[in-house]
C-alpha cells in the first residue's frame, strides 16, 4: 500500500474503536452510568482476551469480532474526562471517526431500550460532552442503552450513580447481551442494518 494515495485512510478504516463509558473502580461497577463498561467487558469475554493498561490512560484489548479488527476501550479517567484517553487512542490506532463506537447509558430511553445512531448532541451526558470537546466533533457511532428517567424529583446525577434496582437487575444480563450483539452487528453489517434489527 506504500505510495498509494489515501493508503493511510484505508488502513484507518480497517480498525474499529469500541469505547465503553463508565467510572473506574469497584465502587462504581454496578452503577447505571457504568453500563458501557459492562457491555465492553462482555465483548472482551467473547473475544477471549484480557484488557491491558495503555499509556493513553485506558484499559485496552485488541482482537477480532466476526473477522473485523476491533480495539475495546475502557477509559481509566472519570466519566467527565473520557475524551482525553479516547482522542489519544483514536490517534494512536489511526481510527476514522465513523469507526468509533461509544456505548453509554441514556436517560431519554426507557430501561431496556436500545438505540444505535451516528452523531447527535450530548444531552447533558458528561462523557459525551468530554468526547465531543476532545474529538472536535460528535459524529461518531453511539450505542445508547436506556436506563429511563429518575423517579419523582431525584436528581439525574444521583440517579445515574446508583446501582440498578432489583427489578432492573433481573433483565440486566439480557439487556447487556443484546447491546453487545448490536455493537457486533454495527461493526460487521453497518449502521442501517444494525438499526433495523436492534433499535427499539
Amino acid at each position: 500500500m506504500a505510495g498509494v494515495p489515501g493508503a493511510a485512510d484505508v488502513a484507518g478504516r480497517d480498525v474499529w474503536l469500541v469505547v465503553g463509558l463508565g467510572n473506574p473502580g469497584p465502587g462504581y461497577a454496578g452503577n447505571r452510568h457504568n453500563v458501557g463498561f459492562m457491555v465492553v467487558d462482555l465483548l472482551a469475554r467473547r473475544m477471549g482476551g484480557r484488557f491491558k493498561a495503555h499509556k493513553a490512560r485506558a484499559d485496552v484489548l485488541e482482537g477480532r469480532l466476526e473477522g473485523r479488527r476491533v480495539v475495546l476501550v475502557k477509559p481509566r479517567s472519570y466519566m467527565n474526562e473520557s475524551g482525553g484517553p479516547v482522542s489519544s487512542l483514536r490517534d494512536f490506532f489511526k481510527v476514522d471517526l465513523d469507526h468509533l463506537v461509544v456505548v453509554h447509558d441514556e436517560l431519554d430511553l426507557p430501561y431496556g431500550g436500545l438505540r444505535l445512531k451516528l452523531g447527535g448532541g450530548d444531552n447533558g451526558h458528561n462523557g459525551l460532552k468530554s468526547l465531543r470537546r476532545s474529538l472536535g466533533s460528535g459524529e461518531f457511532q453511539r450505542a445508547r442503552f436506556g436506563i429511563g428517567r429518575p423517579p419523582g424529583r431525584m436528581d439525574a446525577a444521583a440517579f445515574v450513580l446508583r446501582d440498578f434496582g432489583a427489578a432492573e437487575r433481573k433483565d440486566l444480563e439480557l439487556n447487556v447481551d443484546r447491546t453487545a450483539d448490536a455493537v457486533e452487528a454495527l461493526v460487521t453489517d453497518g449502521l442501517e442494518r444494525a438499526q433495523n434489527t436492534f433499535n427499539t
